[in-house]
C-alpha cells in the first residue's frame, strides 16, 4: 500500500498556506510577500489576511503576482465567534472565490451574533476552500473545540510565527487526539509570516501535482497529496511485507507514530532509508511518520491510515 502522495504522477512543489501582507496586521504589500517567496524558492503560496472589517475583509488579489515559476491560490485568515476560552477562532481558508461573504466580524473580537468558526468554517467549504484550523497551541484550543469543526481538511502541527514570538508552535498533539476518535485530517506546516520579525520560511508544505498550477494544488491539498517539512524530503512511504517503508533525505531519527503512546524511533547515521514492522503500531489503526535531520528540522507525512 502507497498513499497516493507517493504514488500518483508528478512532482511535489514547496507552498506556504498562511502569510499576512499591509492589507491586515502584515508589514509589507501583497507584492512584496511574493516576490520574497519566490526568491526564496518557493513554487506557491497562499496569501491569507485578516479577513476582518477593520481591514474591510481582504482576498488579496494575486494573480498577477503568477508567472511561468511561481503562481498563487488566493485565500484569507477567516475569524467568527468565540472558542471555549472565550477567544476569536482562528480557520485558514485556502482557495476561497474572491466574492467570499464577509462575517460579522468587525475586529479581533467574538460577539454573539457571529457565526460559529465550525460554521465559518463548513462555509469555506462549501465556498470550495480548503480548510485548517490555525494554531492550536497558539489559540488555547481544546480537544471539544477542534472537534466541533467537522469540516475542517487539516490541523497546523507547525506555526513559524508562533514558534517566533510565542514558543507555540504546535497543533500535533490536536491532531492526535482527533485521529484517535476517528477523525480522518491532515497536518500543515505554515508560517502565519508577518514580516515585522524574522518569522517567514520556517515551515511549508510539499504538495504533489503535475502542474504548478492553482485548480490543481488545490485538489490536491484536498485529497492529502502532500507532506509537510522545515527542510527534511520525504521521498516515498510504503506499507509492504508487513513493514513500513520509508525513504527520505539524509536523516538520523525516523519515527513511525500511532495511536496512544504507540512511536518508534530508528536511528542512524544519514539514513536515506528506514523500515519497521507495522506491528510495532499495535492495533493502531493509522501512522504518520516524522523524519528529523542532523539540524534538528523536521519533516511530517500526513496520518496513513491501515485499512
Amino acid at each position: 500500500m502507497i498513499p497516493s502522495a507517493f504514488a500518483k504522477p508528478g512532482r511535489f512543489f514547496r507552498g506556504n498556506l498562511h502569510t499576512h501582507s499591509n492589507l491586515s496586521d502584515g508589514a509589507i504589500s501583497p507584492e512584496e510577500v511574493c516576490r520574497r517567496y519566490k526568491a526564496e524558492g518557493y513554487d506557491f503560496i497562499s496569501l491569507t489576511d485578516h479577513f476582518v472589517g477593520l481591514f474591510n475583509f481582504p482576498i488579496a488579489d494575486t494573480v498577477p503576482f503568477r508567472d511561468d515559476e511561481f503562481t498563487t491560490i488566493l485565500g484569507a485568515e477567516l475569524h467568527s465567534g468565540a472558542q471555549e476560552n472565550g477567544d476569536l477562532w482562528h480557520i485558514v481558508a485556502v482557495g476561497l472565490p474572491a466574492d467570499f461573504a464577509p462575517t460579522k466580524t468587525k475586529f479581533f473580537v467574538a460577539e454573539d451574533d457571529q457565526e460559529t468558526g465550525p460554521e465559518i468554517a463548513q462555509r469555506a467549504v462549501d465556498a470550495g476552500a480548503f480548510v485548517a484550523i490555525a494554531h492550536p497551541e497558539w489559540s488555547g484550543l481544546t480537544n471539544d473545540d477542534a472537534m466541533s469543526v467537522t469540516a475542517a481538511h487539516a490541523v497546523e502541527g507547525y506555526n513559524h510565527s508562533c514558534m517566533v514570538d510565542a514558543a507555540r508552535p504546535d497543533g500535533f498533539h490536536t491532531l492526535d487526539v482527533m485521529l484517535m476518535k476517528g477523525r480522518r485530517v491532515n497536518v500543515i506546516a505554515t508560517d502565519d509570516a508577518h514580516f515585522a520579525d524574522p518569522d517567514a520560511f520556517g515551515g511549508w508544505v510539499m504538495v504533489k501535482a503535475e502542474k504548478n498550477d492553482p485548480d490543481q494544488l488545490l485538489e490536491a491539498l484536498k485529497a492529502g497529496d502532500f507532506y509537510s517539512s522545515q527542510g527534511p524530503e520525504i521521498h516515498h512511504i510504503e506499507v509492504k511485507d508487513k513493514k513500513i517503508h520509508v525513504e527520505c533525505s539524509a536523516a538520523y531519527r525516523v519515527v513511525v507514530q500511532g495511536r496512544g503512546c504507540k512511536a518508534h524511533a530508528i536511528w542512524g547515521e544519514s539514513m536515506t532509508k528506514a523500515e519497521m514492522p507495522v506491528n510495532k503500531m499495535g492495533k493502531s489503526p493509522w501512522f504518520r511518520v516524522t523524519i528529523v535531520d542532523r539540524a534538528g528540522k523536521m519533516a511530517w507525512s500526513n496520518p496513513i491510515w491501515l485499512d
